[in-house]
């Protein structure tokens, strides 16, 4: 048994019990312990290794929202607003206007070889161009031949040309469903709301396994992405996961360079909520120690920016009809009480209020069929959630994951368009949550945001949106508090906690390797510290190697 013990300027362990250190030893990819180099060494022989000696190591940050289709996603059109690093670290300049995104996309399309090929987008976001929807014929502009989608930067919405509805049989009149918006000309205008909408064009428009799913390739590249952004567990939180994915994940985390835990969550569209459970149960007898399967993702509702989320009285600000609700209440019941049933976790996605009133009444009433002492059944994003909510999560055993990026990235949009002043001050309320005894974490999204966690912690800390304004300075949060959030409270949203989000004896070596002590800069500068790499199960990766 080989001991290698690691000396650091700095160790932020999250243990309460021995909050910093300056050596740590591991052994067998696991923490052997922590603290003083004389301390250590009555373990036995070991080998001292002072790479790490000018760098500050915190536990491997925990990303508990994220999807790893953003690895496949880069191999199709970027059409984002903001400047963004893809997996091989190069900056691809945000695009400010509708004329730019068909620029772009006319651009690749003259690169195309085959004829018939279609041309995909991602993170096209109308919001910022004052809400002017992107159609069919604008599409149309840059190939009337080539099935064209663009999806949008929620997830929730894709916008595509008149091929792509030609080839899925939906440009024609007579359709009369909510999440197919219809033109003067009685036809689809080319936007397409939810996944009932989207799924049977996405096929036609290259995303044509599962827009919620990613290939080896897409797999390996997302890894490159955690590293640079100190991550050692990701989850992939609404994933089909079917065989073929899952022997894919399988064999791609279990080959010896990668680099990351993967928590995949098994997706609820298209299934009954018995064979929900009974799937998730199958896939959680065959985890590894780099992929974590048994856990459930549902969404309730869509997006706020994308007026596709389920907003109580009085609504959208600027008067915009309510949003879609993806599950019937009695669906959301039914998994809620098999899964406390059969002591699975599930975690649900939603942005508006009443989307979460809808998840507390249905937590409750199965809450009292099935007490369970521990479920920690977990809110996702819950961007509107006030006080009460708050209390009635805490009451019920809910843990919370907060949307911290969304004042940078859309607290402006909200404040002067989408729910109002009011609301966009209050909206993802670490604070509030914290106050009411939820156990919280924060989180990016990604590819909605970017994943970074400490980027996502700046976020808590500050809450500044794009415009450089303070919204909802009372919901601020401290670095540590932060700091624990990316660390230990979302290993604790994902019943990992005894195992990973701090730095002590028995649990996994995962490591981010700082250049820098994030407690020590201002708070302002918190999003800028640089990531050597990390250091996951004791093996070694450089950000600069990736």
């Amino acid at each position: 048994m080989t001991t290698t013990i690691y000396r650091a300027a700095r160790i932020l362990t999250m243990n309460p019990m021995c909050p910093e250190a300056t050596h740590v030893a591991v052994r067998d990819g696991r923490i052997l312990g922590v603290g003083p180099l004389a301390d250590l060494a009555t373990w036995g022989d070991y080998e001292l290794d002072e790479r790490f000696a000018d760098k500050v190591l915190m536990p491997g940050l925990v990303e508990g929202h994220a999807h790893a289709m953003e690895g496949t996603l880069w191999r199709h059109t970027y059409c984002g607003y903001f400047d963004r690093i893809d997996p091989d670290g190069r900056v691809w300049e945000g695009l400010k206007s509708i004329d730019a995104v068909l620029d772009r996309l006319a651009r690749a399309e003259a690169a195309l070889e085959d004829p018939d090929a279609p041309l995909p987008g991602w993170q096209l976001d109308p919001i910022y161009f004052d809400n002017r929807r992107v159609t069919r014929a604008d599409l149309d502009k840059v190939s009337a031949t080539r099935p064209i989608g663009v999806q949008h930067a929620s997830g929730h919405i894709l916008n595509v040309n008149s091929r792509a509805l030609e080839l899925a049989g939906l440009l024609r009149t007579g359709i009369n469903h909510p999440g197919i918006p219809l033109g003067e000309d009685g036809l689809p205008t080319g936007e397409l709301k939810g996944p009932e909408a989207m799924t049977p064009v996405a096929m036609h428009v290259g995303f044509d396994r599962d827009m919620l799913a990613c290939d080896a390739r897409g797999l390996r590249d997302f890894a490159k992405l955690c590293v640079r952004a100190g991550v050692t567990t990701v989850t992939d939180l609404a994933a089909r996961l079917n065989d073929d994915a899952v022997e894919m994940m399988l064999r791609v985390t279990g080959e010896p360079d990668y680099p990351a835990c993967v928590v995949p969550l098994r997706f609820f569209l298209g299934l009954t909520a018995a064979d929900l459970i009974a799937h998730a149960a199958d896939l959680k007898a065959r985890s590894t120690e780099r992929l974590r399967m048994g856990r459930i993702k549902v969404v309730a509702d869509g997006s706020i920016q994308g007026f596709s989320a389920r907003l109580r009285w009085p609504g959208y600000h600027n008067g915009a009809p309510n949003g879609l609700w993806y599950i019937a209440p009695q669906h959301l019941s039914e998994i809620y009480h098999l899964a406390l049933e059969n002591d699975l976790m599930v975690h649900t996605h939603t942005n508006g209020d009443e989307a979460t009133d809808l998840v507390l009444d249905m937590m409750e009433t199965a809450l009292r069929a099935h007490p369970h002492p521990d479920h920690r059944f977990t809110v996702q994003h819950c961007q509107l959630a006030d006080t009460a909510q708050f209390n009635r999560m805490g009451k019920l055993g809910m843990c919370v994951n907060l949307f911290a990026n969304h004042h940078f990235y859309w607290g402006d949009e909200h404040y002067r368009l989408t729910v109002g002043p009011e609301r966009a001050e209050r909206m993802n309320a670490c604070r509030t949550a914290l106050a009411q005894n939820v156990p919280m974490a924060i989180h990016s999204d990604a590819p909605i945001t970017p994943l970074g966690p400490l980027f996502t912690a700046w976020c808590a800390v500050n809450r500044i949106t794009a415009s450089g304004r303070v919204q909802g300075q009372t919901e601020r949060i401290s670095v540590d508090e932060a700091l624990y959030a990316i660390t230990m409270g979302a290993a604790y949203t994902l019943k990992m906690d005894h195992e990973i989000g701090s730095i002590e004896t028995g649990k996994r070596a995962d490591f981010a390797v700082l250049e820098t002590d994030p407690t020590k800069v201002a708070p302002m500068a918190l999003k800028d510290v640089p990531v050597w790499g990390t250091v996951q199960g004791g093996r070694i990766f450089p950000a600069g190697a990736q």
